[in-house]
């Protein structure tokens, strides 16, 4: 049991003032190190507020001069766009020619014979239609963008003989609604019921006429199911054949007359290739959306005449592109310049919380405002990517059509304190981009990691410079989610936190010794008091 403290009862002194002055005094060095180690934490946030600038950079290089997409920005012009589209996808160089499109690509349909009245809604249960299909595996093969069909996959991933095709077990709880909705997401092939004449509609999702390996034509939609014990059901007994009062393929679907010998209406259709006159070389392609040497074509309508298209670099969006590289490096610059040389203020150590108790939140805000400063300052890590991010840009790359970022109007301000930011001159640069836009690229990203630095374009040396900088500062400082004992600051504050929790341990001693100093002196000065009332009782009685 502690010892009852006894606060200035006899004496008249106030004890617990005089005990928290004391430990005051006492707490002066255990501030200091909570002092340190409050600054080291505004050290290791700057350190990660610092790597956040580097990868940010490194992200707007990847995104940005770091891809080659970048600089095979085209504007197309078509003479007819009604009739086609162009648009440059992967081509480096400019493009032109002309197309004739005879007639456009179609895909394979098939609807049904006859309506099925049995049906009373969508949401009706199969099982509750004649004939009962719960238990068939419906299986559909239909036509792939390529103009054949995907094949299965052997064990080791390889393709097999086998075509590959859509299969679906009817179970107990399946509508017609839910049949529809799962081969509509998972088969090659769109389903449509109409419930006011009791009828069905299948179409490809992918246009173009079928073919075997050998060229030989195929259906583009395959109709069939299989029963239970794995055996194919008869034509008259299927889901799609007695549902559907579909066609066992859309070819068969083409040959059957739902009309009249008058108007003849057939069931079905047969996929159709694009067929195109491209440059004067008469061509097909299974699908209206194609791509010839890097440029993606869109046909829209069959022709009567010639169109014609060209391309030429889109300057305005590659040279953005490189100007949001230059200002974000600039920022980068200024910002590692503007912590690097910052200096510490001696006068201003971080806030005990007895001194930010007696200050309002402005005055601590200012005061941490000056306090924080310095925590970077003469850093060798940000010191040396500075150099070495000079380096990179001012040094010329090899086997490239420019050389050096002077060439193309990106150069070195004059004013030598803002530590090297760049400037463009815009029309040597848009007349660069205009000329070779791909130079431009190899100026950036040419070569690579493992190309001689003097190949390596200075987008990908300043990715090497900006890497090996966040991985020493991560290092130093550890991410949000690293633990302490795992970067060197970390080690650092642990060891601050030992140092608290056994000094706040003494503390506690010392607070207690001087209480029991002063419980001890209380006690003898009442004894004291006890024995001077009794002495003058007996001289006066």
């Amino acid at each position: 049991m502690a010892d009852m403290r006894i606060s200035g009862l006899a004496s008249g002194m106030d004890i617990d003032e005089i005990v928290t002055n004391l430990m005051n005094a006492e707490r002066i060095p255990l501030d200091k190190v909570q002092q340190k180690k409050t600054y080291t934490e505004w050290q290791r946030d700057d350190y990660r507020t610092m790597n956040t600038a580097l990868s940010e950079l490194d992200t707007l290089i990847f995104e940005g001069v770091g891809k080659q997409a970048s600089f095979n920005k085209k504007n197309v012009t078509v003479s007819n766009e009604n009739a086609i589209s162009v648009k440059n996808v992967n081509s480096t160089s400019d493009f032109s020619g002309t197309v004739s499109v005879s007639n456009l690509a179609s895909a394979a349909t098939m609807v049904s014979t006859a309506e099925n009245t049995d049906i009373e809604s969508a949401k009706q249960k199969l099982s509750e239609l004649t004939p009962n299909t719960v238990g068939q595996t419906i299986t559909i093969k239909a036509i792939n963008k390529d103009g054949g069909y995907d094949k299965e996959k052997n064990a080791d991933g390889t393709d097999s003989t086998e075509d590959k095709v859509f299969s679906y077990t009817i179970t107990e709880d399946d509508t017609l609604e839910s049949v529809i909705n799962k081969i509509n997401a998972d088969s090659g092939v769109t389903v449509f019921f109409d419930e006011n004449s009791k009828q069905f509609s299948i179409t490809a999702k992918n246009t173009g006429d079928a073919k075997t390996s050998a060229g030989d034509d195929v259906p583009e939609i395959v109709l069939g199911a299989v029963a239970e014990d794995g055996t194919v059901i008869a034509d008259g007994d299927t889901f799609f054949t007695q549902i559907m009062k579909m066609s066992a393929n859309n070819v068969d679907a083409a040959s059957v007359n739902i009309g009249t010998v008058e108007d003849p209406i057939m069931a079905g259709t047969v996929g159709q290739n694009a067929n195109l006159t491209y440059n004067g070389l008469s061509i097909e392609r299974a699908s209206n959306k194609f791509t010839i040497n890097g440029a993606e074509i869109t046909l829209k309508q069959a022709t009567t005449s010639p169109v014609t298209f060209s391309s030429s670099s889109d300057v305005d969006t590659i040279y953005d592109t490189i100007k949001n590289f230059v200002d974000s490096y600039n920022g980068l610059i200024a910002n590692i310049s503007d912590k690097t040389s910052e200096r510490k203020s001696r006068d201003y150590a971080p806030l005990t919380d007895t001194q930010k108790k007696a200050m309002s939140d402005d005055e601590v805000e200012q005061w941490e405002a000056i306090a924080k400063k310095g925590t970077l300052s003469r850093d060798s890590t940000l010191s040396s990517l500075l150099t070495k991010m000079r380096t990179s840009i001012y040094t010329s790359v090899s086997d490239t059509s420019f050389g050096s970022l002077a060439k193309i109007g990106v150069s070195t301000t004059s004013n030598y304190l803002e530590g090297g930011k760049l400037e463009i001159d815009e029309n040597t640069l848009r007349a660069a981009i205009e000329e070779d836009p791909n130079g431009v690229y190899q100026l950036f990203m040419g070569g690579s990691s493992s190309s001689p630095t003097s190949e390596q374009g200075v987008a990908r040396r300043l990715r090497t410079d900006l890497k090996a900088a966040m991985t020493d500062i991560s290092t130093k400082a550890g991410k949000a989610s690293s633990i302490n004992n795992t970067f060197t600051i970390g080690r650092l504050l642990n060891n601050y936190e030992d140092k608290i929790s056994a000094f706040e341990e003494r503390m506690a001693a010392v607070e207690d010794r001087y209480y029991r100093q002063f419980t001890a002196m209380e006690k003898a000065i009442q004894k004291a008091n006890q024995q001077s009332s009794y002495l003058m009782q007996n001289f006066f009685s």
